[in-house]
């Protein structure tokens, strides 16, 4: 007899697990805790075999019947019903764990370790926001490049192209990523090179008239916000390294007695050699005693964390410099770069090994620390001397100082 829903509902909990039937091996187990399951027995190949279709009430008499209908297809095929299900279970699960998401989280889990925290983050929200809801789901190895092409297509439709540049890139990295470990054939990034309108190059606010550098120098003097500010500001120029080194820099990399300063460049995982002049290292001993017991040079508020990323330029702000046309944090580093040609004439591969610039040179090699060490020991104490008389005003017709 065909089973009813009002048959359904009226069946009530027992002491013991016990069967309700409905046609063609469907019937309803219910549980001693009330709980209801759908189940249909089948043989194959001679063999008694039950297979599970959901729970009542989630999955209705008439949805247990359409299951059940679609297990005897498969009977009536040859293929254990059974069997199908594990398999059809086993290949989501497999695709899941190949979808693009989970290759892309892999990924930058593994590389995000070389990373600064801020690009970190930077990247994989990236991703969240703007390319896993259209293809995160998706086995890897079946994305195409009109598919990509239209996730990095949404993104440019805001203004943000830089953005959008940014996501093909990152997102060309996790397909690689997916080509080595095995569950991508290629990358369909590669057939979108030129699809995207070029970046316009923005330059940094810079100074690099040596008049206004005095005038800049003196202002950081007359600078009354915090000290570990102050000193951040009196060293960016020695340094003239990126500002995302300069504030995340750590006591343990310094050695003050050998004047040197080692770190890794994130952002192209190479090690790097800042010679320091004895002015940059007596302000570092004078900081010391502030910063010096915890892990960082610059800490910010909270001292396990670096100072903010806009702390430098605020500070310039304070100062009365736009950071639009003026000076940023990133404009030392063309600061150095203007003036140590013109005015000091340091050789440009000098300068460029000092800025940690990848520009090959006659072997091939695209950058070594210790390349031009000796001249760039001299070339940065020279440049201190050099920015200490800009400060005094001391001014010379031929090369610029005295």
């Amino acid at each position: 007899m065909a089973l009813t829903e009002l048959a359904i509902k009226a069946s009530k909990p027992a002491n013991k697990p016990y069967k309700v039937s409905d046609e063609r091996g469907l019937f309803l187990l219910v549980n001693p805790n009330g709980s209801k399951y759908w189940r249909v027995k089948y043989r194959f190949l001679g063999k008694e075999k039950l297979l599970a279709l959901g729970v009542y009430p989630e999955v209705s008499l008439k949805q247990a019947r359409e299951r059940r209908d679609d297990a005897r297809r498969l009977l009536a095929n040859g293929v254990d019903p059974g069997f199908h299900k594990q398999a059809t279970k086993m290949a989501m699960v497999a695709n899941a764990a190949n979808s693009f998401e989970a290759v892309a989280r892999e990924w930058w889990a593994k590389k995000s370790v070389g990373w600064s925290a801020s690009y970190s983050n930077k990247v994989i929200r990236l991703f969240e926001r703007d390319v896993f809801p259209w293809v995160g789901a998706r086995p890897i190895a079946d994305i195409t490049a009109p598919e990509m092409l239209a996730v990095v297509r949404r993104i440019e439709a805001r203004g943000v192209i830089e953005t959008a540049h940014l996501a093909l890139r990152v997102s060309g990295q996790a397909f690689r990523y997916a080509v080595v470990t095995g569950r991508a054939e290629r990358s369909p990034v590669g057939d979108l090179r030129g699809a995207l309108p070029p970046v316009k190059v923005s330059h940094f606010a810079a100074i690099t008239e040596p008049e206004k550098v005095g005038e800049l120098l003196r202002a950081i003097d007359a600078f009354s916000g915090t000290f570990v500010v102050l000193c951040a500001l009196k060293l960016a120029p020695l340094f003239f390294v990126r500002p995302g080194e300069l504030r995340h820099a750590r006591w343990r990399d310094f050695d003050l007695e050998r004047g040197e300063w080692r770190y890794l460049v994130t952002k192209t995982q190479t090690q790097h050699l800042v010679p320091l002049a004895t002015q940059a290292i007596g302000i570092l001993r004078e900081l010391y005693a502030l910063t010096g017991r915890g892990d960082f040079v610059f800490p910010g508020r909270d001292r396990a964390n670096p100072m903010s990323g806009a702390t430098i330029n605020a500070a310039l702000r304070r100062m009365g410099y736009n950071t639009q046309t003026d000076i940023t944090g990133h404009g030392f580093r063309a600061m150095a770069r203007t003036i140590l040609a013109e005015e000091l004439h340091v050789k440009p591969e000098v300068i460029e090994h000092q800025l940690a610039h990848r520009v090959p040179d006659n072997l091939g090699t695209a950058y070594n620390r210790t390349k031009f060490l000796k001249e760039r020991r001299v070339m940065m104490q020279e440049w201190a001397n050099y920015l200490d008389n800009l400060k005094e005003n001391v001014i010379s017709p031929n090369l610029g100082v005295a």
